[in-house]
């Protein structure tokens, strides 16, 4: 009982950190992990994507807007849609060759280990845009050897379920 009665007068009780700081580690790490696995597509407001229930998520692709007045390659203005439909070739020029570039210059930065095949596109095109742009859009894109091609469009729940 003295014993007893003598740990409890001592009043310099001690906080352990060593727990705390674990816990602390382990949540800025899944902080870090869980931010890095996000991808935002930039969405002008000119532009409405169709909808969609698809579950899986677009990898980091070169990125193809097509408006009802433009058609843009990561952000930079490519050609006019007018234009690209008043022209009788499959094949936009112009496309092709920013993709090329994009493609030789991911070439470059990687030294050569880069393969255009396994590298992905993602057309943002809005929902009404005619069949045969998105088609020109998509051929133009199997050209310049980009065949790993992603429409993006915008989630919705499926028939009969919440959320």
């Amino acid at each position: 009982m003295e014993r007893h009665h003598k740990r409890r007068e001592d009043r310099n009780a001690s906080l352990n950190m060593v727990s705390l700081m674990d816990i602390f580690t382990i949540l800025v790490f899944f902080l870090l992990v869980s931010a890095a696995n996000t991808e935002v597509l930039p969405t002008p407001k000119r532009l409405v994507l169709p909808e969609s229930t698809a579950q899986k998520a677009p990898k980091e692709n070169l990125v193809i807007m097509v408006n009802q007045a433009s058609l843009l390659l990561q952000g930079r203005p490519v050609a006019r849609v007018a234009d690209v439909q008043r022209d009788r070739n499959p094949v936009i020029r112009r496309l092709l060759v920013e993709l090329r570039r994009e493609v030789a210059q991911k070439k470059r930065q990687s030294r050569g280990r880069f393969d255009p095949k396994k590298q992905g596109v993602t057309i943002m095109g809005d929902r009404q845009i005619a069949y045969a742009l998105l088609k020109k859009v998509m051929v133009t894109c199997a050209a310049a050897d980009l065949t790993n091609i992603s429409l993006a469009v915008t989630r919705k729940s499926p028939e009969g379920t919440a959320g």
